[in-house]
């Protein structure tokens, strides 16, 4: 049986993963209106997974015994000054979600729930591959720069990006 505090972290975490999928979707369509269809696609992909880390949390949470609470999601923004811009917003995200699920990693030690820090370890190891992915991205963009050409050859390499086994990481 899960405690309280826990399940009601928990339940927050699955709050916080709809909340970067509707973000990552948010990106995707300011990408699809400049017409950066690569850039679009890579986005989907990890709004699609953002909502999977979310599904991964709340079934988990029933096969613990555990009631879901659904928790109102805010509109992401819908602007940016630039593609790096969005991958730096998407950065500064990937690590905010780092702290939550250490703070959860936290609190599963100190309620002594052997389950629930074995399930976590999975989230700590994608956390590092999200950040990593956003990073690589960011320090591409910062290389090309405002040419057009450096965009448009990011844009086609971003649109090879395939889902990830299982629709996890990427």
């Amino acid at each position: 049986m899960i405690s309280g505090k826990l399940r009601d972290a928990l339940n927050k975490q699955v709050n916080e993963e709809l909340q970067s999928y509707y973000i990552y979707l948010g990106i995707a369509a300011y990408f699809e209106e400049k017409n950066l269809n690569g850039f679009a696609h890579w986005m989907h992909l990890q709004a699609e997974e953002e909502r999977n880390h979310a599904m991964r949390i709340y079934n988990f949470l029933y096969d613990r015994g555990a009631r879901v609470n659904l928790l109102p999601l805010d509109a992401p923004p819908a602007e940016w000054a630039s593609p790096l811009a969005a991958f730096e917003e998407a950065l500064d995200h990937e690590r905010k979600i780092s702290g939550l699920i250490h703070h959860l990693v936290d609190l599963a030690v100190e309620e002594k729930d052997h389950p629930t820090q074995a399930f976590l370890q999975w989230f700590v190891n994608e956390q590092v591959e999200e950040e990593a992915a956003a990073d690589d991205i960011i320090q591409q963009l910062k290389l090309v720069g405002d040419a057009p050409t450096g965009i448009f050859l990011l844009d086609r390499e971003l649109a090879q990006r395939q889902p990830a086994a299982g629709g996890e990481s990427g």
